[in-house]
């Protein structure tokens, strides 16, 4: 089910955006095949499959592929592929003999994704990095973080996936929207030093027009504007309040009770911190349910600051079913949603190797060769 059904993707085992990457596609319909080494390898948190919710939906092969006969079973596997994702530093696979030249050569049509920190190119391509050193030099991290304080890490969602992740699949997606133009696939470059940097193209348009020129945490759009922030409530839980448009202002200003004169002067700077100081002393007065009572549903752009385990249980989320329960773990529905052809349930990440000969049987080997890649360790 859903609208990749008949997409083939091959993902070479690794970290942080692929895997998301991966799950993005394998949840809307299609077929991802991860090729897993043969061995636990440690890439990520230790947890057993079922936890691994970024892994779900995929059928694995564990091959090596530092074995001839291991990547010559990869290579089989690929020559049907329409798009192969990998993540391994620059040059990897080329060692392996899994390189663009050597997939293409074989499938003109690949769409072959590479998912770098820095790149393909570059001073830096070849270093080791992870999220928070990409969305570092991408300008991002510099500006995320309370106002005299130092940057604070955006959990690994600003690097990894949305300026790895997202990207890397929207640049699959364009590239196979290319080929049915061309016939040709191609290589994809997709470096999370760029994505972050393009998450953040309207902060660089912001600073160009002098908007955006206050230290960091003083800004409209980084907790510096008293009405776009996140305030305690009396049981010391916390609300988010959001209402840049000024009707919406007016609607919040009304509702805790706020200095009529705060009204028309919304923007004025000289008068945020009495403003912010009036807003945390009124959401102070009531409870976090409370306040979801009073205002949750209207124009005052307003949500409570929920955890990992309350977001599920929302009316909300329970009403568009944006959480399901995968073997025994609850966890996000796919996303996007589509009318005519939704995704299915997902399934739940596989045991290392666990579609092994399926899938070699898949790509036409025999039952005496994949025996024999058995026999040699070249498959598990």
């Amino acid at each position: 089910m859903g609208p990749l059904q008949g997409l083939r993707i091959i993902e070479l085992a690794s970290i942080g955006p692929v895997p998301m990457c991966g799950m993005l596609l394998a949840d809307l319909g299609a077929d991802v095949v991860r090729i897993d080494r043969t061995e636990a390898s440690g890439l990520g948190v230790a947890m057993a499959p079922r936890h691994d919710v970024n892994a779900r939906g995929r059928r694995s092969v564990a091959l090596d592929l530092k074995a001839p006969a291991g990547r010559d079973a990869a290579l089989r596997l690929t020559d049907t592929a329409d798009v192969l994702l990998e993540g391994l530093r620059p040059g990897a696979t080329e060692k392996l003999g899994l390189g663009p030249a050597d997939c293409l050569a074989r499938n003109p049509r690949l769409v072959y994704g590479r998912m770098t920190g820095f790149g393909q190119t570059g001073p830096l391509a070849a270093a080791a990095g992870h999220d928070l050193n990409y969305i570092a030099l991408s300008g991002a991290l510099h500006a995320i973080g309370g106002a005299g304080g130092k940057p604070v890490p955006p959990l690994n969602l600003v690097g990894d996936y949305g300026g790895g992740a997202l990207y890397l699949a929207f640049g699959v997606m364009a590239a196979l929207f290319e080929r049915q133009r061309s016939g040709r696939g191609q290589v994809v470059d997709a470096a999370m030093v760029d994505g972050a940097a393009s998450l953040a193209s309207i902060f660089y348009g912001l600073q160009a027009a002098g908007q955006w020129d206050a230290p960091r945490g003083e800004n409209l759009l980084d907790g510096g504007a008293p009405f776009y922030d996140t305030y305690e409530t009396a049981d010391g839980r916390w609300v988010s309040l959001a209402p840049l448009e000024p009707k919406f202002f007016a609607q919040l200003a009304q509702a805790l009770g706020l200095d009529a004169r705060f009204v028309p002067r919304q923007y004025d700077r000289r008068l945020w911190p009495e403003m912010r100081t009036a807003i945390a002393a009124a959401v102070r007065q009531r409870t976090r349910d409370a306040w979801c009572e009073v205002l949750e549903g209207t124009d005052a752009c307003f949500a409570p600051v929920l955890d990992f385990d309350e977001a599920p249980r929302h009316r909300h989320a329970r009403e568009r079913s944006a959480f399901v329960d995968v073997g025994g773990v609850l966890q996000p529905a796919p996303a996007p949603r589509f009318d005519r052809t939704p995704a299915g349930h997902p399934r739940p990440a596989p045991e290392l190797g666990q579609h092994t000969d399926e899938l070699l049987r898949e790509a036409g080997c025999s039952a005496e060769e994949i025996a024999a890649l058995r026999a040699a360790g070249s498959a598990r």
